[in-house]
């Protein structure tokens, strides 16, 4: 994700020194370009911000699932065994 942002910094970037070189008619329209490209930016980052909490709460989740998972196994092996002794 933050390759796309650098991308589109750079891209950003291109465009306004591009506009710097055609003259004045170009300018307005590259900080446009540059701006939308700045929001862009800002918002990828931020769904990747949001992305990677989702990633890390759904991570927390499934690890406490398989740790509970992991004893309700233990305690079905020891009732098994305990059944099996008499």
């Amino acid at each position: 994700m933050r390759k796309i942002v650098l991308a589109a910094a750079a891209a950003a970037t291109v465009l306004g020194l591009s506009a710097c070189s055609k003259g004045e008619e170009a300018a307005p329209e590259a900080t446009e370009a540059a701006e939308a490209a700045t929001d862009a930016a800002e918002t990828a980052t931020e769904a990747a911000v949001d992305a990677s909490a989702a990633a890390t709460e759904a991570g927390a989740a499934a690890s406490d699932a398989a740790a509970s998972a992991a004893g309700a196994a233990s305690e079905a092996a020891a009732a098994v065994s305990e059944a099996a002794k008499h």
